[in-house]
């Protein structure tokens, strides 16, 4: 079981994200850091009828500005929600768990937050509360500069970062709604192992990661 681990904000983050989360005793959430395009504070990746799908949160555009991810405000000037609960449901809706847990993800997407980081971390705890997994959780005071020390993820959880070359990590399958037309898709947001493995998803996050610290 690792100590604390510090990872990035994340919506919906990354089965790769989460297995290390569910393999540690506690996670500090950076909150310092400058708000960046195209990572995974603000989107997440699920798998539809269609195939693969991109949803963004849309954060008010201060112009070339820079933000502090805790100041992110999310933007409602579209009806995001709408859309990001519109497709969760048909690309989940005949996975064997949706109706176990949608009523528990639903309401994020009927309630206005303010800022990101408040409902980025409130998606988080009740993802952990769906496993039954409790986490101590706490958001950094200051920046916390990168380093290379074990205890720092937010290098190797990145879209531009492959889990196949983090070698405490392993891909494991599971079948997924639509793997009749589409080969094993891996490292989609946490929600899709949820939804097609229920209670399995802790064990199958607890088994992805191949060392642990005492």
């Amino acid at each position: 079981m690792f100590q604390n681990k510090i990872i990035p904000l994340s919506y919906l983050g990354p089965i790769h994200l989460y297995a290390y989360i569910v393999n540690s005793h506690q996670i500090t959430i950076e909150q310092h850091a400058n708000y960046q395009r195209k990572t995974y504070t603000n989107r997440c990746n699920i798998t539809g009828a269609n195939g693969s799908m991109n949803l963004a949160v849309p954060v008010v555009n201060i112009k070339n500005e820079k933000v502090s991810l805790k100041e992110t405000l999310i933007s409602y000037d579209n009806d995001w929600q709408k859309q990001h609960w519109r497709s969760i449901v048909s690309a989940y809706n005949g996975s064997p768990f949706f109706e176990y847990y949608a009523d528990d993800f639903a309401p994020f997407y009927e309630k206005n937050y303010k800022y990101l980081v408040d409902f980025n971390l409130k998606l988080l705890e009740t993802f952990l509360e769906s496993i039954e997994l409790e986490v101590i959780i706490s958001l950094s005071d200051t920046f916390i500069e990168f380093n290379n020390e074990p205890d720092d993820i937010r290098r190797i959880i990145h879209p531009k970062a492959s889990p196949e070359d983090d070698k405490n990590y392993k891909t494991l399958e599971y079948r997924q709604v639509f793997s009749d037309k589409f080969p094993f898709t891996p490292n989609l947001s946490v929600i899709d192992l949820l939804f097609n493995k229920g209670p399995e998803t802790y064990d199958i996050l607890k088994a992805s990661i191949l060392t642990e610290e005492i």
